[in-house]
């Protein structure tokens, strides 16, 4: 594809190399194995022309919905419906394969839409003239990453299910402390009274500073430096970012962006309740009580800055210092507290009496010896 224009316009992209079988899967979404070797299973019995995942979902999903027969045979797929006119509890999870890849391609240059959808209309012609689809239950693992918190669950299960391993030419401080599923890679420093809790991964290149504290499913990027008395809690850091006496709350951070010392980008609700964010000029529920902020690539904050939960920072923007951010910050944009300060004769004339008295006072004390 020349333009991200959907699932239809990349298989007419691609139509001079398909024939027979193909497997169309969505690489924003993340399987476990039983994904593929359920489906493959399936084909075996040749019993459809095509075939499709579909799992079932206890809340609103913004994807396609499957309406199916008591023979697990597609009947209707819609795509995106408003919350509360789902047709069904059943998602479309997109890992589908077909048998006849130019019938399918026939079926989609038919559609006429206006919508992001000629891929599941195409579906529907297909099953209205009957052509079967079957749909395989799937109650395995899957994230689909449709906004960005949903990095953190894809994060826990890749950590869940890897073995973890230190990388032989990792250095680690004898004062340092690897605790847990812990994951560091080539190069990585650990400087002394560092703490790494896993599961946690640290990615190549990066240095670890004294007194820094990594837990609770974080992942560090490639490259990066997390400084002295840094925590760092359930949050995603891409590669190259610097940081110091900072706290970083499940929150997600772009490549090369530098937090100054005192950076806060809190997590919690002071009502406890769970955090939405600005999606589009709607409020998007993430059904999380804890999430940061989540910054784009190439951000700076200055000392002693601030971010409110659920907060997002466009690429290439700056948090000034002492700047309390409680709105979203738009990209390749700076935001200043811009505090009046006053320039005045200082009025204020030390007393050296009173300093040399309180010094004797001190003095004696440190006289009087221990009984």
């Amino acid at each position: 594809q020349k333009q991200p224009m959907g699932i239809a316009d990349a298989l007419k992209s691609a139509a001079s190399l398909l024939d027979e079988d193909i497997l169309v899967v969505n690489p924003n979404d993340i399987f476990a194995a039983s994904a593929y070797t359920s489906l493959l299973r399936e084909v075996k019995g040749k019993s459809a022309a095509s075939y499709m995942l579909g799992c079932q979902t206890k809340s609103y999903f913004p994807g396609g919905y499957l309406v199916i027969n008591s023979g697990n045979e597609l009947e209707h797929i819609v795509e995106k419906p408003e919350p509360g006119q789902e047709p069904s509890d059943l998602i479309n999870i997109l890992v589908h394969l077909h048998t006849d890849s130019k019938r399918l391609l026939e079926y989609i240059e038919k559609v006429k839409t206006t919508k992001d959808d000629v891929y599941e209309q195409a579906l529907d012609s297909l099953v209205k003239d009957g052509h079967k689809i079957k749909v395989i239950p799937y109650t395995d693992f899957w994230a689909p990453i449709k906004y960005p918190w949903h990095i953190f669950d894809v994060v826990k299960y890749l950590l869940d299910v890897s073995r973890p391993s230190i990388a032989a030419s990792a250095y680690i401080s004898e004062k340092a402390t690897i605790e847990g599923k812990v994951f560091i890679s080539d190069n990585v420093k650990v400087l002394e009274n560092a703490v790494i809790r896993g599961p946690a991964y640290i990615g190549p290149g990066s240095i670890i500073g004294n007194n820094a504290l990594i837990r609770d499913y974080s992942h560090i990027g490639a490259d990066c430096v997390i400084g002295y008395s840094t925590e760092i809690k359930g949050s995603y850091i891409d590669k190259g970012c610097w940081m110091h006496s900072s706290y970083i709350g499940d929150s997600i951070i772009g490549k090369g962006c530098s937090l100054g010392a005192g950076t806060v980008l809190a997590n919690f609700r002071f009502d406890e309740q769970s955090i939405s964010v600005a999606v589009g000029g709607k409020a998007i529920d993430t059904e999380r009580d804890k999430l940061g902020a989540i910054i784009g690539d190439n951000c700076k904050t200055g000392i002693n800055a601030s971010v409110m939960p659920g907060i997002k920072i466009g690429p290439s923007s700056i948090v000034g210092s002492h700047v309390c951010l409680t709105k979203d910050l738009m990209p390749e944009k700076m935001i200043l507290s811009e505090p009046h300060y006053r320039t005045q004769p200082n009025p204020v004339k030390l007393d050296e009496a009173k300093r040399k008295e309180l010094k004797e006072k001190i003095e004696r004390l440190g006289s009087i010896e221990p009984k």
